[in-house]
């Protein structure tokens, strides 16, 4: 049977899984994955919960896909370039393909509570400006991490 509705109390009962981001340990945040519950495959719609001291993810940007945060609850510090504010709830945080590295921090004393929206491309590439990496990433056939500095321009085989 498909399912298309998830009902407040239903969502109030899932217990979400517990994620820690691959390249930062203190990434740390639970997961409730509404649009994988429903059979969507081309967005993500996540509520997801992090404990104070804990980020979101690690900075990163997408080069392809479009990111939004609305905060529900309890309020962080975001990093959006070499900008950083303080958001709570009511805010909302909308980061464009191409745009500029972000992240959250719980800096309060509470649960950090919000709507993670994300596209689902089969491609896109991902930059960790503070680890100088770069994620390839091909839905469901490879993903290839590599260091920035390491990166060869394909015609002229020089480095960036």
């Amino acid at each position: 049977m498909d399912k298309y509705l998830i009902s407040r109390q239903e969502i109030d009962e899932l217990q979400g899984l517990e994620k820690t981001h691959f390249l930062n340990s203190n990434a740390v945040r639970t997961n409730k994955s509404l649009g994988d519950l429903t059979g969507l495959t081309a967005l993500g719609f996540h509520i997801i919960e992090v404990a104070p001291g804990h980020q979101t993810t690690e900075l990163h940007k997408h080069y392809h896909e479009e990111e939004c945060v609305y905060i529900l609850a309890g309020s962080a510090l975001a990093t959006v370039g070499e900008q950083s504010f303080e958001v709570k709830a009511g805010d909302f945080l909308g980061y464009r393909a191409g745009g500029e590295a972000h992240t959250l921090v719980n800096n309060a004393n509470s649960i950090l509570r919000c709507i993670v929206v994300r596209q689902r491309l089969t491609q896109d590439v991902a930059d960790y400006p503070r680890l100088n990496k770069r994620l390839y990433r091909n839905k469901g056939i490879s993903s290839d991490l590599v260091d920035i500095s390491e990166i060869t321009h394909p015609q002229v085989g020089k480095k960036f």
